[in-house]
């Protein structure tokens, strides 16, 4: 048989040494220098030849057999198929010819999707850059020790059998999770109503899905949290953006008229991105306004429990006595935006609907760490675990309000301090167009910030009106103070740069 020199040196035997001789015995069979019918070496002495393992050889005979592409049989020596055609063996594994790009077959809500605008995926930052990224939490804050024992713990638990769990979630984490939302967002719900999610976007996803049709009509803050305004567009639903202000949401602002609304997206503990509490006049006039245009209110609740100064505000289903309010949780904020875990508190009405397209999205969430984060809020560990997170992301704030004062001074106003991870910093002397040549300036300077304007709606659709001041979403809970203090400072000196 023809040998080919690239391969015939002694190599190890790798998955590489492997598929380089796939290729050139496919190739030999391709070209007809093994014709139809003719006869393989045996393993042993193909590998003795290439000065690779037999086990090797037989892997590639096992996988051109499987292919077609020869016989084997035990006791025989193995031949090229016959009546294989010249050319054959290389269309087998051939790539597959791409389909028309230009205009792939998509459902609707693919080619809604294709032509979606969507925020770019903040990529890893090299080691010398600091991130002021919303989302992101200091590894070090996980309660790692304690989440290994409670894991251990839940392991040694005997199992009878494997399968499928309930697709509300585990009964532990519900009942667990029932006294928790009592205790510190004033909810007082059974734990039927408890559905686990896998985070917050999952539980905007089922309520995209559930609750909207094409052609529906949605409230959404301006500006707001995009991913969540994109979940319902992606339906075929209208946006129909209402401003807000430095107390959450302008409720005199909430469309009215024949054509009704179905569904209201608020962030009314800490509104994203501008950080405004919703006060007590306006929740209750957002629920009389769902109430009369029998609208569903989803109540994303990304990180009520962090609120310096004073206790977290209760949360709007608390007041709700309509069964209205949908309120999403997270646990994506206090331990791991990498766990996915979260959880939907439904209105009795909903429950069994909800329940079943969770089941139909993905079972269930994954038991263990369910199962190990129930019995971290049993003990309390969660709660005391949360108390210490507060104390420092308090700290990390107090941290970035001095930076702010020391280096940019009257230049920059500080927004939405009073609650959360992340603040706006509004910087007057700048107008909003001129936000990509400060994020280039500041990416020169190893320093990445973040934009306001992409979250908000255009003009066009009847949203916030230009022109605004530049902002930035300074997150910093993954920061700590000196970090802090040089991310404030690189930041002066991009902004004279600009001057």
């Amino acid at each position: 048989m023809a040998r080919n020199s690239s391969v015939s040196s002694p190599a190890p035997a790798t998955a590489g040494t492997a598929r380089r001789i796939e290729a050139m015995l496919r190739a030999q069979i391709a070209d007809g220098s093994l014709p139809p019918g003719a006869r393989l070496p045996s393993t042993r002495a193909l590998a003795a030849e290439l000065g690779v393992s037999r086990t090797t050889v037989t892997s590639v005979y096992e996988q051109l057999a499987a292919e077609g592409c020869i016989d084997t049989s035990p006791g025989r020596a193995a031949r090229v198929t016959a009546g294989l055609q010249v050319g054959q063996a290389r269309q087998i594994r051939a790539e597959p010819r791409p389909a028309d790009s230009a205009s792939p077959r998509l459902s609707t809500l693919g080619h809604r999707l294709a032509a979606m605008p969507m925020p770019a995926l903040p990529t890893a930052a090299q080691s010398e850059c600091i991130d002021f990224l919303y989302g992101a939490i200091a590894a070090a804050d996980h309660p790692s020790r304690l989440w290994l024992q409670a894991c251990q713990a839940e392991l040694r638990q005997p199992q009878q059998r494997l399968y499928y769990d309930p697709p509300q979630g585990d009964p532990a984490l519900r009942q667990a999770l029932q006294g928790h939302l009592r205790r510190a967002r004033g909810l007082d719900c059974d734990a039927e109503r408890i559905l686990i999610v896998h985070g917050s976007q999952q539980a905007i996803d089922l309520c995209a899905r559930v609750l909207l049709d094409g052609g529906d009509r949605f409230v959404i803050e301006d500006p707001a949290y995009l991913m969540a305004r994109r979940c319902f567009e992606l339906a075929g639903a209208q946006a129909l953006p209402v401003p807000v202000d430095a107390h959450g949401l302008m409720t005199d602002r909430l469309p009215e008229g024949a054509t009704p609304v179905r569904l209201a997206y608020v962030t009314p503990s800490h509104q994203f991105p501008l950080g405004g509490v919703l006060p007590l006049a306006r929740r209750q006039a957002l629920l009389r306004w769902a109430a009369g245009q029998q609208a569903w209110i989803v109540e994303d609740d990304y990180d009520g429990e962090f609120r310096y100064g004073q206790r977290p505000i209760d949360a709007l289903q608390a007041m709700d006595t309509e069964g209205r309010v949908i309120h999403v949780g997270t646990f994506s904020k206090t331990l791991s935006p990498q766990l996915r875990l979260g959880y939907m508190v439904l209105p009795p009405a909903l429950v069994t609907v909800f329940v079943q397209a969770k089941r139909l999205c993905d079972r269930h969430a994954p038991r263990l760490e369910q199962r190990v984060l129930a019995r971290l809020i049993d003990s309390g560990a969660y709660e005391r675990h949360v108390r210490r997170q507060r104390r420092r992301h308090e700290r990390r704030r107090a941290a970035l309000l001095e930076a702010v004062a020391r280096h940019l001074g009257a230049r920059a106003r500080v927004a939405g301090d009073a609650a959360g991870l992340h603040v706006v910093l509004w910087l007057p002397g700048l107008s909003a167009a001129c936000e990509p040549a400060l994020i280039a300036a500041a990416r020169a300077r190893q320093l990445i910030v973040h934009p306001v304007s992409p979250l908000h709606a255009s003009p066009q659709e009847g949203g916030s009106l230009l022109p605004r001041p530049a902002g930035l979403v300074l997150g910093y809970a993954s920061l700590e103070a000196a970090q802090i203090d040089e991310g404030l400072r690189r930041l002066a000196d991009a902004l004279a740069a600009l001057a």
